[in-house]
């Protein structure tokens, strides 16, 4: 095999979970010898690990793909991975003229097996990779690490694929059914991420609230968290996401609450705050629970940021049900929102739904739910002016340091800007002085040791 044929290169789309699942596979052809590049035309193998979630992310994965191809070259190799070629594989060579093989999300695992027999034989048809099992998670990964790293935070993938009845999400039939991955081998990873000299894990999947169930474990995501402190004692933080309504239990609320280096923070993407449209959307409908929950955390943790996303424009949502979404969020003030607009999916039981939404409707939802939010988040913001946050610093330029507090996962949330050169990869205490919609200014507080860096004396700010 020639220099060439040992260098891929790999284009990762959609979530963080897409992203492990290429580190993944990049680890398992640096095993066989390969090297990476971010030059296509260098490499003798092309993988796109594509994301299909909804129609904006389904055309992103196409147009990389239509690219690739018309530049491909004749020795080269190109293969479609992840979602978009799990759910739509059998039909994706005729979107793409040019492939060469698909590789469902389920096997990433089988990335070299893939290319062998690419290699061995003529294909003038694409070789399809697309097994409907996906019980393998944790079985079958060849002990690569299934986390992504990404400057001194790294996500780390718990289980995969959701059981959850949502009508609009296609998630279970590309992933299939929820996988918790054993938790001896999340343990030996998270040990290894603090060996690493990580500062903070963000701990990851469809729905991180179910992780043990297929175990017969109760309450094992409180559970592992408990583990992975024990294991990882020098990694000052580690941040929950993609939390499921109804399953914040009152044991995860205090695991969460009783240790500093777990960041009160939670993701808990709640899609609606009206009960009927939750019920059509096949959601959990218990409103009170939420209220009750959020008080609940709060009383737990005054400090804690929650983050949400809704879903706008759903089959059937009246301006009044949009209304009392509105009210929802402006009762429960939470830091983040993310608003979507409802995304058609075919094959989920909300495609069969009649009184589709126009989108011209579905944007003015949008517009006036973020800006109902934007408000909010403002005034939050502001509450933290002349407090001192810890910051972990990613990156500096033009005169000026980028962090993120506990407040802020990355790549979705807001940012700390520090005008003063500040050590990549450290966390600092940081005096805010000044407050944005989304983001946060600050000068660094050198007289301050940062004794607990996941957390300050938020009782004592005066702002709970």
């Amino acid at each position: 095999m020639s220099k060439r044929e040992h260098v891929y290169y790999l284009s990762s789309l959609g979530c963080a979970k897409n992203t492990v699942d290429s580190e993944g596979m990049a680890q398992l052809l640096a095993r066989a010898g390969y090297q990476g590049t971010d030059r296509p035309e260098k490499a003798s193998v092309l993988i796109v690990n594509t994301c299909g979630f909804i129609e904006p992310a389904r055309q992103e994965s196409i147009t990389v793909l239509r690219d690739l191809a018309a530049r491909k070259g004749r020795h080269q190799l190109l293969i479609a991975a992840g979602c978009l070629a799990q759910r739509y594989g059998a039909i994706l060579s005729q979107e793409v003229p040019g492939l060469d093989g698909v590789l469902g999300t389920r096997r990433w695992m089988d990335i070299l097996d893939l290319i062998e027999r690419l290699r061995k034989r003529p294909h003038p048809e694409p070789l399809y990779h697309l097994p409907d099992e996906a019980l393998t998670v944790g079985r079958d990964e060849k002990g690569v690490l299934r986390a992504a790293i990404q400057g001194a935070s790294a996500y780390l993938k718990i289980a995969d694929g959701c059981r959850r009845p949502c009508a609009f999400c296609a998630i279970p039939l590309i992933k299939g059914t929820h996988v918790s991955r054993p938790p001896d081998v999340i343990i030996s990873e998270a040990a290894r991420l603090n060996d690493l000299g990580i500062k903070e894990i963000i701990l990851i999947s469809q729905d991180t609230t179910d992780y043990g169930h297929d175990l017969g474990m109760q309450d094992g995501l409180a559970i592992l968290l408990e583990r992975i402190l024990t294991a990882a004692p020098d990694v000052p933080w580690i941040r929950v996401m993609y939390a499921y309504p109804g399953y914040v239990t009152p044991r995860l609320i205090e695991v969460m609450a009783t240790h500093e280096r777990i960041l009160p923070y939670l993701d808990i993407p709640l899609q609606h705050g009206n009960r009927e449209v939750l019920k059509r959307m096949r959601r959990p409908a218990n409103l009170e629970w939420v209220y009750e929950t959020v008080s609940r955390l709060r009383q737990a943790m005054p400090e804690i940021a929650i983050r949400t996303t809704f879903i706008v424009g759903y089959p059937g949502e009246t301006e009044k049900e949009f209304e009392d979404l509105l009210e929802f969020v402006r009762d429960l003030r939470f830091d983040r929102v993310g608003v979507f607009t409802y995304s058609y999916e075919a094959g989920t039981p909300s495609a069969e739904l009649p009184d589709q939404v126009p989108e011209e409707i579905k944007i003015d939802r949008r517009d006036r739910l973020m800006q109902v939010q934007q408000d909010i988040s403002l005034q939050r913001n502001q509450l933290f002016m002349g407090q001192t946050l810890p910051v972990l610093v990613e990156g500096y330029g033009d005169g000026l340091s980028i962090g993120r507090s506990f407040r802020d996962a990355p790549e979705i949330d807001g940012l700390v800007i520090v005008e003063e050169k500040l050590p990549i990869g450290e966390i600092v205490p940081v005096l805010i002085t000044g407050a944005m919609v989304y983001d946060l200014v600050g000068t660094v507080k050198n007289d301050l040791a940062v004794t607990h860096p996941s957390r300050f004396n938020f009782r004592q700010s005066g702002l709970d």
